[in-house]
């Protein structure tokens, strides 16, 4: 298969995935209740997707379906039962620095100041002038001036989060998974959040893998939203948003129809 070789670009290919189950049957809480102990299940099959150079693209689907799988693969923290992983071209066989993970839960350290956190990306520069002139270039871009030296149990989730998104974009990645970023806060903030993220994308044009279950949040935000169906997962629907920002359902009855159909496509009955 021919593709245009940029950066942040990625091609998954006949990706699937399977795992052992290792519990026994008494013990199994998320488990296909049919698999025995020591035998192998499927979580993804047959999975190709496509994410091009400055995307953000928005993954939905059942909860437990893959999804965090799919994305672990694409940062080289798993590795795929078959199928491969490229990123610009090289396939992926581990963690890279051009890839960045932003997980569901704080990863700050709580001993370590915002810009302390935020140098970890850039530690190893040798001109500390430029260093610190970079640390504070992430720490203005999510609005967190002012805050430099304070301590993560001093910030609000979301102020929790943008300075996690200063830390990871301080690396200049030109991949960036976020895996539920917004989970755990509460709704105003998640809505500033998105708002954060979308100018910071529209600033920055790095590609960007978002994992979420909220479907308005994936239609407000990506560039396209890719759904998965339930275990084992593969690809239901890949669909373009072509809606300029920022975005209105009450305004837009092309998008509220699409918010009907992908509610369907996640077997939601969805109504006003």
């Amino acid at each position: 298969m021919g593709f245009r070789l940029t950066m942040g670009h990625v091609l998954i290919q006949n990706l699937h995935k399977q795992f052992i189950e290792r519990r026994a049957a008494r013990r199994r809480v998320n488990s296909d209740p049919d698999v025995q102990r020591g035998e192998r299940f499927a979580v993804l099959t047959d999975i190709n997707l496509e994410f091009t150079d400055g995307e953000l693209v928005c993954i939905l689907g059942p909860s437990g379906c893959g999804k965090t799988t799919l994305v672990r693969i694409v940062a080289g923290f798993e590795t795929p039962t078959s199928g491969r992983v490229l990123t610009d071209g090289r396939e992926v066989s581990g963690p890279r620095a051009d890839t960045i993970f932003v997980f569901q839960h704080s990863g700050l350290l709580p001993w370590m100041t915002v810009s302390e956190n935020v140098m970890l990306g850039v530690r190893d520069m040798k001109d500390k002038q430029k260093m610190a002139e970079k640390i504070q270039e992430y720490i203005d871009i999510v609005d967190l001036t002012g805050f430099e030296d304070i301590y993560p149990h001093q910030l609000s989730g979301g102020m929790q989060r943008r300075a996690e998104l200063a830390r990871a974009l301080v690396v200049n990645p030109e991949i960036l998974i976020m895996d539920e970023p917004f989970a755990g806060l509460d709704f105003l903030t998640r809505l500033k959040m998105r708002e954060e993220v979308i100018n910071m994308h529209e600033l920055i044009r790095k590609t960007i893998i978002f994992i979420t279950h909220d479907i308005d949040e994936a239609l407000v935000m990506a560039d396209r939203v890719v759904v998965m169906s339930d275990r084992p997962a593969s690809v239901k629907t890949d669909i373009e948003l072509d809606f300029p920002h920022p975005r209105d359902f009450a305004r837009n009855p092309d998008l509220e129809n699409l918010r009907r159909q992908v509610y369907t496509e996640l077997g939601v009955h969805y109504a006003l």
